[in-house]
């Protein structure tokens, strides 16, 4: 790696549409990185410029998700006498506007190659840019730190017998949360079930979420931390979890979803997108279709069974150890590879 240069800060405060945008546990300085511009703030993308021209690179690769980055990432490959590869996280930003698809579309519009987390962002990238080069690696899981289960079950007071199902992360709209606590509400009276909650909603959300939680129909059916969760406490909720939840409305993919298989934790995804792909069927979890709360709730009783959420658990662990970083650089190495010498052999596709 000719060098890996990072923001000082990617946006103001005052942008973010949360209550906290930093958390330096959650996303740890590593030694290599080398922080010298501000994304919004062109007058230091010339001390960028210049690192990488020092630095000699044979092809950039630049992250995208969001049209925030887009005037950084145009001037960068615009300027750029190398391939340049976007490791697409969002082809375009969630919930966005059409100014903001027609921004992504023109931004990786220049990249050679495209580095996806799913089949299904690489399908769209495909039709949007057909010929150009794209690798797909899923999001690999991180190793969980120790944590005390029972301290963890305790800490949220659940029973011996309680099923505690996770959804964890920032909520937006897309993410079906609302979706989520209606299957809860349907769920038979007596299941040993019990959701925890934990993320910080985006704008009105928050305190439509909390108005739901507090109604009859849910009480003592979930525990919920409706506020930015800090690094310390994430692995609380992950160890006194026996299966995580995503019931997204669309999706191109899911960190959660790869942080709860790291813990082994089973799934019950919604049918779309990333999600998709990382949620196989009766082998590291349950599938139904977005948006149908009835189906939710079944599937969330199904869970509620011991002997398959221990199949489940093994489906995950198993899961977990089929990707790691060393294969995700491998793939991107072998792309950028095929980009810098295009008569060498293709690049694996994960």
């Amino acid at each position: 790696m000719a060098g890996f240069f990072v923001p000082i800060r990617q946006y103001p405060g005052a942008l973010y549409p949360g209550q906290r945008d930093t958390d330096p546990d959650a996303c740890p300085k590593l030694p290599e990185a080398q922080p010298c511009y501000h994304v919004l703030e062109p007058w230091t993308w010339r001390r960028l410029r210049r690192r990488l021209r020092e630095a000699g690179p044979a092809a950039l690769a630049l992250p995208y998700w969001t049209a925030a980055w887009a005037p950084l990432f145009w001037s960068l490959a615009r300027s750029a006498e190398v391939p340049v590869v976007a490791i697409v996280h969002n082809p375009t930003d969630h919930d966005g506007s059409w100014r903001a698809r027609w921004i992504a579309r023109q931004t990786l519009g220049k990249c050679s190659g495209f580095l996806c987390h799913a089949r299904h962002v690489a399908g769209i990238l495909g039709r949007q840019f057909p010929g150009t080069a794209a690798v797909v690696h899923p999001l690999p899981p991180e190793s969980p730190r120790p944590e005390d289960r029972e301290a963890a079950r305790a800490r949220f007071r659940l029973g011996r017998d309680t099923v505690a199902v996770l959804c964890f992360g920032l909520i937006r709209p897309y993410k079906g949360v609302d979706v989520l606590l209606e299957a809860v509400a349907r769920l038979p009276a007596g299941l040993p079930i019990v959701l925890l909650l934990a993320g910080e909603p985006w704008g009105e959300l928050a305190e439509r979420l909390r108005r739901r939680v507090s109604e009859a129909d849910l009480i003592g059916r979930v525990v919920a931390r409706l506020e930015w969760v800090p690094e310390a406490d994430v692995p609380a909720w992950f160890a006194a979890a026996d299966a995580a939840v995503l019931p997204y409305r669309s999706a191109t993919g899911s960190a959660v979803a790869a942080q709860a298989l790291g813990w082994g934790l089973p799934l019950v995804g919604s049918e779309v997108g990333g999600i998709a792909e990382v949620v196989e069927e009766g082998v590291n979890g349950l599938l139904v279709p977005p948006e149908e709360p009835g189906a939710l709730a079944a599937a969330l009783t199904r869970i509620t069974d011991a002997s398959l959420r221990a199949r489940l658990a093994d489906g995950a662990r198993a899961a977990s150890r089929r990707w790691n970083w060393a294969s995700y650089a491998e793939v991107l190495e072998e792309l950028v590879a095929r980009l810098v010498a295009p008569s060498a052999p293709g690049p694996r596709d994960g």
